[in-house]
């Protein structure tokens, strides 16, 4: 088919097709004698795909690890020969939902590949539920490094303490606080 023709059914302009075909974006596009430019399959994708990727660390004063975190997935995504659309740098904790930036790159069907360091970079819990709606939607997680660590169940059970204690020292101040060190006194 011509390259015009398949522009269209990408979804995109002429010239951005032929930006595409010269800078060898375009597999199995070649040029006839004529300067006609012919594409010989089309596979119903879109190639306007971008790559994410995302650090984040808990609190402003861990700014500097934010910093390197963010260099060590850029020097993975260059090993791979990745071109990074969106670098995303987020402060906030992995247990909240409610970070705005993380949503948004969630939601951006374009974004097909979204590269982070640990998982519990992305988030502490639900990381199988993420990557499985993800994939369903023909989008992947990457993650740079898969090893875990042998202590996961006590990091597990101390960041639902600390949640949970987050969300009762927010709503309650000073006297619940008071009251639950007074409980848990009692007990040991």
């Amino acid at each position: 088919m011509k390259l015009k023709a398949w522009a269209t059914l990408q979804g995109i302009s002429y010239k951005t097709a032929l930006r595409w075909f010269h800078s060898g974006k375009i597999p199995n596009a070649y040029q006839l004698d004529t300067d006609t430019i012919l594409v010989k399959e089309f596979s119903g994708e879109r190639l306007d795909s971008k790559i994410a990727i995302y650090s984040r660390v808990s609190t402003y004063e861990q700014k500097e690890h934010l910093k390197r975190q963010t260099q060590r997935l850029l020097d993975f995504c260059a090993s791979k020969g990745y071109i990074v659309d969106f670098v995303v740098e987020e402060f906030g904790s992995g247990l909240n939902g409610k970070r705005p930036k993380l949503q948004k790159i969630l939601r951006d069907n374009t974004i097909t590949l979204i590269v982070v360091e640990h998982q519990d970079r992305l988030t502490r819990f639900g990381f199988e539920y993420i990557q499985a709606v993800l994939g369903a939607q023909g989008r992947t997680i990457e993650v740079l490094n898969k090893t875990e660590r042998k202590d996961d169940v006590i990091a597990d059970f101390i960041d639902v303490i600390t949640c949970f204690c987050s969300k009762i020292y927010g709503r309650r101040g000073h006297n619940t606080s008071k009251k639950l060190v007074d409980i848990l006194g009692e007990k040991s």
